[in-house]
């Protein structure tokens, strides 16, 4: 392994360029970019700062390697396929560790970021804390900005003096400039010119695949890969098994987003590993993750030649939580996991899927009593074990599955009025609570809130004396204001500007009719509502709560 540097103007040039031995690109297994316009410009201010950004690992190889290009351009929407290089047996060095490093700089000095380009405040620079930022960059739009922010590539990419390029940020600004402000930008100008064009500020270590082949096989460097992502934005083994895929399937990529982009209009979240195990089990592989089973013979070529089969399986499950269920969004799904075992008996016995009764119900039950929670590999395995011997869904016979694998579905009392403010499973809750609501607007904006009945604010203010130090502390601690019985979903418009906010329950319920308080299960006596009668409103908004549920908690 070598250790190489260069300066950053220069590695820069290496990226996406094939002239430059043979250019630096990114391997597929590579997750996708995740780094925001905060941490890019807090990259780059520390590279002023003259801190060390640590050590890229790069592969040298002439191997059929699935890559990518860098992207100059980034926008939300865009697609990773957009990059996709033809593969060939050319020089060429994949980026194994160190993408989002390479790619801010990139996107910094060659691109742009949701449209707007990198400017730096010639005039920062002044004393800061370790965390605090010191030298100035952001994204902006280069039509609207002016002095004494500057495009920071023109100061990167450029042969001209530093005495012109003052003259023109001079004339930029549309006044002389002060001797001391001509001082902070000279000095600025010389640290752009020391940390990214003189400095061999980059270093990266190379696994030479072409003068030694043997000691850097495609099975070293995935192991080698996978170790180097073990830490910071984590590499998923998902990113691996589809790597596998994508060595033999050509429009492996293509097919999943097509696939994903299906599951999630409606919004969902479904993501790539949810997919792969989806498959393993669809292909009587079993749940648990394991590389070994995507090597094995015939798997990828079974997903590659059945991939229809099994997106259809997969998208008319989706189709059937949508629409035949309460959950209507993402929120309300605490665990995809339970839908596999579904799928499973539509792929392979869709004919007892089209007859399944209560699923809807067993969704509910196994969601809200956490039962795909943790190690769920077993639960999914036993599950579609005992579905296939029978070939249909029973939800009686899937409760006595998750039972005999030490998982409670009782849902007391107790348990159910827990679920409240802050918890997984109280979207799911509120999506069957309040089904006539919109969950899926086509504005996040626009989604339906939860609220506090009591506001939190006016619930903290109610104190007690200490028992231990006469002291007054707070009489309704988290659990008390976060509870369940204190929770109810209000429309964007309810809770906007202007909205309930802290507004007491005895003002915000006063004109309201009882259709609106039956919707939320209030209490029609109104001296309930009153703040000093707190615990009397939680007590009876509790019974109402329970007689809604009653099918539910035991």
């Amino acid at each position: 392994m070598k250790n190489q540097k260069q300066t950053i103007r220069k590695i820069v040039g290496y990226l996406n360029n094939p002239d430059e031995d043979g250019g630096f690109w990114l391997p597929n297994i590579q997750r996708p970019f995740v780094w925001g316009e905060e941490q890019i410009c807090r990259l780059f201010d520390s590279i002023l700062r003259e801190y060390p950004i640590s050590t890229l690992l790069i592969w040298k190889t002439i191997s059929g390697i699935r890559r990518r290009k860098f992207i100059d351009n980034w926008t939300p929407t865009l697609k990773l396929s957009t990059f996709y290089v033809p593969e060939d047996t050319k020089r060429k060095c994949l980026v194994l560790d160190g993408q989002q490093r390479l790619q801010s700089l990139y996107i910094g000095l060659c691109g742009s970021f949701s449209g707007k380009e990198l400017h730096f405040e010639v005039l920062s620079g002044t004393a800061a804390l370790p965390d605090d930022i010191k030298y100035r960059f952001e994204f902006r739009p280069t039509t609207t900005t002016g002095f004494p922010w500057v495009k920071f590539k023109d100061l990167v990419f450029t042969s001209r003096r530093k005495r012109e390029l003052i003259q023109d940020i001079e004339v930029k600004a549309g006044r002389p400039l002060t001797e001391d402000e001509k001082d902070k930008i000279e000095s600025n100008l010389d640290l752009v010119d020391r940390t990214f064009k003189m400095d061999e500020s980059i270093t990266y270590q190379e696994l030479d695949s072409i003068d030694n082949a043997d000691l850097y096989t495609e099975d070293d460097v995935v192991e080698v890969f996978i170790r180097a992502n073990s830490g910071g934005t984590k590499l998923e083994k998902s990113d691996l098994l589809f790597s596998l895929l994508n060595a033999t399937w050509d429009v492996a990529d293509n097919r999943m987003e097509e696939l994903l982009e299906d599951l999630n209009r409606h919004g969902f979240a479904f993501d790539r590993d949810f997919v792969l195990k989806t498959c393993l089990v669809l292909l009587n592989q079993g749940a648990q993750y394991e590389v070994s089973k995507f090597r094995k013979p015939g798997v990828r070529e079974d997903i590659e030649s059945k991939w229809g089969e099994l997106s259809a399986s997969i998208k008319a499950v989706a189709d059937f939580v949508r629409s035949k269920t309460y959950i209507q969004c993402d929120k309300a799904l605490p665990s995809y996991l339970a839908l596999i075992p579904l799928i499973y008996i539509r792929h392979h016995f869709p004919a007892a899927w089209s007859a399944a009764k209560n699923v809807d119900t067993f969704l509910v039950r196994t969601l809200l009593a956490g039962a795909f929670g943790g190690q769920s590999d077993r639960i999914i395995d036993a599950l579609v074990k005992r579905f296939k011997e029978i070939e249909r869904f029973d939800a009686e016979e899937g409760y006595t599955v998750i039972r005999s694998q030490s998982r409670s579905l009782e849902i007391t009392k107790d348990r159910f009025f827990e679920m409240g403010y802050g918890t997984k499973t109280i979207h799911l809750i509120l999506n069957l609570w309040y089904p006539a609501f919109s969950h899926t607007p086509a504005y996040d904006n626009n989604l339906p809130q939860v609220d506090h009945v009591f506001p939190q604010s006016r619930l903290r203010a109610v104190k007690l004396p200490s028992l231990d130090t006469g002291r007054p502390v707070m009489k309704y601690r988290d659990d008390a204001r976060n509870q369940l019985a204190n929770c109810m979903l209000l429309t964007r418009a309810e809770n906007g500007a202007g909205g309930k906010s802290d507004t007491t329950p005895a003002d915000w319920f006063e004109d309201k009719d009882d259709d609106y308080l039956s919707l939320h299960l209030v209490p029609k006596d109104k001296s309930l509502w009153a703040m000093d009668r707190f615990e009397d409103f939680i007590a009876e908004r509790k019974k109402l709560i329970t007689d809604k549920f009653s099918w539910l908690i035991a």
